[in-house]
């Protein structure tokens, strides 16, 4: 099986605290994966060191083939990211910030004039017209971010929370978009609190728990025996689907 993201006891400490603990990744090219875990389980520290903001304490990885500590600009040309906070210029304009991105990678006018418009008529943003960044709503924030990170046409896609504070028609744009990059060989990696997306967009997935992998695979082996996504979940991490929170005062 050809990997898009491998890694071999990856590791990432804080001080005394272990964020992520020894963890072995093995995301199929060409798969819509989906990486779950608890608030505070060490997904967003795992994404950070797969993408080159955080350097592993200890442990190995491949991305797309390419080990991003020896040879991390090969595999910055080659990975599009939408970080938990975004990462956007507040004081350019959607355009000026595609732009800004095409020179970054250096795409030739044409190609960058191109993709940007057709990016931003697919997110809807043409109308903000020479609003600056710093006056978009979340939602548009976070379009423009996935647009910056389709602009370079990766092969793999990191995207962290992309669907938290989107209404559901840009929702619903995103996921087709998403679902035909995969289509056409593209690889995602995703992190969603939201289950119900996770269940409907992936092919595999992987749990953390306390920075531990504790399951990986194809989503409907692991969820053989008729569990619904959430039993999966809860069970994995620890906690009790029958379990019901109450207040006699409410």
């Amino acid at each position: 099986m050809d990997l898009a993201v491998e890694t071999h006891g990856l590791t990432r400490d804080f001080g005394g605290f272990r964020a992520v603990d020894a963890i072995d990744l093995a995301v199929p090219a060409g798969s819509f994966y989906g990486f779950l875990g608890p608030n505070g389980a060490g997904k967003s520290t795992t994404i950070k060191c797969l993408t080159g903001l955080l350097k592993p304490t200890s442990g190995t990885m491949r991305i797309l083939g390419v080990d991003p500590l020896a040879d991390p600009v090969s595999v910055k040309r080659r990975i599009g990211v939408v970080p938990e906070d975004l990462a956007l210029f507040d004081r350019l304009t959607a355009q000026e910030t595609l732009t800004f991105i095409a020179q970054v990678h250096g795409i030739d006018r044409a190609t960058a004039k191109s993709r940007s418009s057709d990016l931003l008529d697919l997110m809807e943003l043409k109308s903000a017209g020479t609003t600056l960044v710093t006056d978009f709503s979340h939602g548009m924030r976070k379009k423009l971010s996935l647009a910056a990170a389709l602009l370079p046409a990766p092969r793999l896609l990191f995207l962290d929370e992309p669907f938290e504070g989107i209404d559901a028609v840009a929702s619903r744009q995103i996921k087709d978009l998403l679902h035909g990059f995969v289509g056409r060989g593209g690889t995602i990696f995703l992190t969603s609190h939201i289950l119900e997306i996770v269940d409907r967009l992936c092919t595999d997935i992987g749990v953390i728990a306390q920075g531990r992998l504790v399951a990986q695979g194809a989503l409907n082996e692991l969820r053989s025996g008729g569990r619904t996504l959430e039993e999966l979940f809860i069970t994995l991490v620890g906690g009790d689907a029958h379990t019901h929170a109450s207040l006699d005062w409410v």
